[in-house]
């Protein structure tokens, strides 16, 4: 029998500071060579085990491997120049000093396969891997080979495509591509971005989701939450046609944010991955403000496709906030568990 509502985290969960500057993005390893690696397997073990301390059901990695994760990615590839550096804007919002593609991309070899095998062998539950999406890696870079976002968007989708059926033969059971553009870039994800994503999943038999949210709880993205006003109604844009697309899981931000959450009816048939807990406030949700956010959803969710989460990753939170934020998804999710429970003797 599977569990009912099956908690998961949206991906990055907190280093601890002996790998990295603890609540900071992008934060340089404080280990290098032999000992990076096996800093990072550690960090990985630890991660997993406060995911299983809390009661999370669906496991990952916490991507304590990776830097960041778009450019961890991407850093593995061939056709990005690292060193050549451009200032764009990043999803309209904020400036960054970005890599340039400066030939055809690929993918040389594997980048995360080594570590999800890791994360495979210290586990039997069912473990979630994060890739970006094609359009949220284009939108890091500067272009200046295929002078075309969507062509190489569609270059990105193949070598996303090669890395996830690599993942899904290490044992992965979910693949989630990190898809935060898609609030922001509409008619493109309309014309190209859904097609992009569906590339990216082709021909795998792994559980496949996509990850929109309104991003870190960084300044940029809060400044950007304010001038959204009083209903964010970003996902009514998308969801038509990711309803009718093959990813099987949707992610979504729905704790604090101002989505109308309503919209859940327009991907009805999807599974979803239900944020509940806000990362961008080191205030800890009660268990029954989690239990709040799943009922609404489950006005427009079927029991069995809602899966606990959180809003997006936590890396930039403090750990103890964050291991307490995931000990109150859990519990929250357990006091809802048990209302359907009771509904069904009924």
């Amino acid at each position: 029998m599977k569990k009912l509502l099956p908690t998961s985290t949206a991906g990055s969960l907190p280093k601890p500071s002996w790998l990295a500057q603890p609540e900071t993005l992008w934060s340089p390893w404080k280990l290098q060579d032999e000992e990076l690696i096996h800093g990072k397997q550690d960090a990985l073990r630890l991660s997993l085990h406060e995911q299983q301390l809390a009661g999370v059901d669906i496991v990952s990695d916490g991507e304590q491997t990776r830097q960041h994760f778009v450019t961890t990615f991407i850093e593995h590839l061939d056709g990005v120049d690292f060193n050549h550096r451009k200032t764009v804007k990043i999803r309209n919002r904020y400036e960054a000093n970005v890599p340039t593609v400066v030939g055809p991309v690929s993918r040389p070899q594997s980048v995360f396969v080594e570590d999800a095998k890791f994360l495979r062998q210290q586990t039997n539950q069912p473990i979630k891997w994060a890739l970006p999406g094609p359009m949220t890696m284009i939108d890091t870079l500067y272009d200046d080979h295929y002078k075309s976002r969507e062509k190489l968007a569609w270059e990105f989708a193949k070598i996303l495509n090669q890395e996830a059926k690599e993942l899904e033969a290490a044992g992965v059971d979910i693949i989630q591509f990190d898809e935060p553009a898609f609030n922001v870039f509409f008619d493109d994800v309309n014309d190209w971005g859904i097609a992009c994503l569906e590339k990216a999943i082709a021909g795998l038999k792994c559980e496949t989701a996509v990850h929109i949210c309104y991003g870190y709880g960084i300044k940029a993205n809060t400044d950007w939450k304010k001038t959204l006003g009083s209903e964010w109604r970003q996902y009514e844009e998308i969801f038509p046609k990711l309803q009718q697309s093959n990813i099987d899981i949707i992610s979504l931000e729905c704790h604090n944010s101002h989505v109308p959450i309503e919209l859940l009816e327009l991907i009805r048939g999807k599974k979803v991955m239900v944020g509940a807990i806000d990362v961008a406030t080191n205030t800890i949700e009660t268990p029954e403000e989690v239990a709040n956010t799943l009922r609404e959803a489950l006005q427009y969710v079927d029991a069995d496709k809602l899966y606990p989460c959180t809003n997006c990753g936590m890396a930039p939170l403090p750990r103890d906030v964050s291991t307490a934020k995931l000990n109150a998804l859990s519990a929250g999710a357990a006091i809802v568990r048990k209302e359907l429970a009771a509904k069904d003797r009924h």
